[in-house]
């Protein structure tokens, strides 16, 4: 069997422009292999379909934008260009004009329209196909990906997609809001009172993990990553390298408002309480409050338990009366009594230091005991009533965050594997990392390019909402 496939194009008005056979097949059919186009031949048809329709609608563009104030300019010639698509890298000539006189002034004397069409030579939609793959996967991987399925010959490779889910990411740094720490900065406290009553409480968990310093290989970097979980609304992520994000409140107010967070809503954040994520809460919006994470307290109490056994096996009263205290801290910080937990492990510390026992634990058992006193004490304005609020069903834990480090860290920047990172790689990644795992990369691209669709993408969204 012979075939021949011809493409016409046709301007406006259905008149022929041109005419040309891009592709011409001779198939047998011996088995099930020979059926239909082959990768090859679909990679080859679509890169001659995409290099004569894009070379169409360059030159018809360009004759619309040769003019200037109504005036012929005169050619200076062309030079080659590439635009990177998604379907075939097309080779152009980009013609070069020369300005009028008295339109250059002390500025360039000729001009490349050209280049205000495709100011980055690469479509948006292999732009956030490279973006959104390289978020997902390693940058070779995301390469080989393309190479494999698309009719792409040059530029598929790590480096490229590299530099172009970094320029993405860029992109997304610099439309960040204005220098701020409060939804409230320099504005007036009746401002706050004339804004609607808002949807309802929103939940941000925060906690920090560390991937390998490519600078310093014995040493590690921290990521700080998080995620928002409005009443009504998608969950969204956010992430950023601590000490190299410098304003990393500016970066969590415009990650609020993009979910349309008011400066009167109900802000609660979660954390272990380090002084790192304890010090993002701070002053964010007037009904913010910052919560400490019930699991990494029993995690420690856990860990305090352990000793105290440990100390039964040699002194069986004082082992006994350690847990017992024990019971009692655990007790009064569900309830939310923070005075008498103080108290209580102030006693524990008073009591094991006068315990004259053989326990070979028992110095680092007084160790955590100290450590987990000053623990309460700096988040003991963050100690809430856990008890009264799991009975009415909110969150006490950030356990979900725990997660979302594995998401967003584990299963890209490889912690296991030991990968190696720059802080401004890193971060640059986490950008659009987060928007890709979170759904809302997509809408970023359509606010830079709003003509750009990806049906993949938009039959994602109907099928999620159905």
């Amino acid at each position: 069997m012979r075939a021949r496939l011809v493409l016409q194009m046709m301007d406006d008005n259905g008149v022929p422009l041109a005419t040309e056979t891009v592709a011409y097949l001779v198939k047998e059919t011996k088995g099930a292999e020979d059926l239909g186009l082959s990768l090859s031949e679909a990679k080859t048809l679509l890169a001659k379909l995409q290099q004569a329709l894009v070379e169409t609608q360059v030159e018809l563009w360009l004759q619309e934008n040769r003019d200037l104030d109504g005036r012929r300019l005169r050619s200076k010639g062309s030079y080659p260009v590439t635009f990177h698509t998604l379907f075939g890298d097309v080779r152009l000539k980009s013609p070069r004009y020369y300005l009028p006189p008295m339109a250059t002034g002390n500025g360039p004397t000729t001009i490349s329209p050209l280049r205000k069409l495709i100011p980055d030579h690469i479509a948006p939609e292999r732009l956030y196909l490279e973006t959104r793959w390289a978020s997902l996967v390693p940058y070779a991987a995301a390469a080989e990906l393309l190479a494999d399925v698309l009719p792409i010959t040059c530029g598929a490779n790590a480096t490229t997609v590299r530099q172009h889910a970094l320029r993405s990411a860029r992109r997304i740094e610099r439309e960040l809001t204005e220098e701020r720490v409060s939804f409230m900065q320099d504005a007036c406290p009746r401002d706050w009172m004339n804004l609607p009553i808002p949807d309802g409480r929103i939940v941000i968990g925060l906690d920090g993990g560390y991937i390998r310093d490519r600078k310093d290989r014995k040493k590690n970097f921290e990521l700080i990553v998080g995620r928002s979980l409005p009443e009504d609304g998608d969950p969204r992520y956010i992430g950023f390298v601590h000490g190299y994000d410098r304003k990393p409140q500016r970066r969590i107010l415009d990650h609020l408002k993009k979910q349309g967070v008011q400066a009167n809503q109900d802000i609660t954040f979660i954390t272990d309480g380090g002084d790192e994520v304890r010090s993002l809460a701070e002053m964010i919006a007037p009904a913010s409050e910052h919560v400490l994470d019930w699991f990494h307290i029993t995690m420690r109490i856990t860990v305090l338990r352990q000793f105290a056994q440990g100390l039964e096996n040699h002194d069986e009263q004082a082992g006994q009366d350690m847990l017992e205290a024990l019971r009692k801290i655990k007790w009064y910080l569900w309830h939310g009594n923070t005075y008498r937990a103080r108290d209580e492990i102030a006693d524990l510390q008073f009591d094991a230091e006068g315990i004259d026992t053989d326990y070979p634990n028992m110095r680092k058992f007084l160790t955590a005991i100290g450590e987990f006193q000053v623990y309460i004490a700096s988040n003991s304005t963050s100690l809430i009533n856990y008890g009264e609020r799991y009975r009415s069903g909110e969150r006490i834990s950030s356990a979900f965050v725990e997660a979302t480090v594995n998401a967003v860290i584990s299963k890209r920047f490889a912690k296991k594997q030991q990968m190696q990172w720059s802080k401004v790689g890193a971060h640059l990644l986490l950008q659009t990392r987060t928007q890709t795992l979170d759904g809302s990369l997509h809408s970023t691209f359509r606010q830079w390019y709003p003509g750009m669709v990806n049906d993949s993408q938009e039959h994602r969204v109907i099928a999620s909402a159905a």
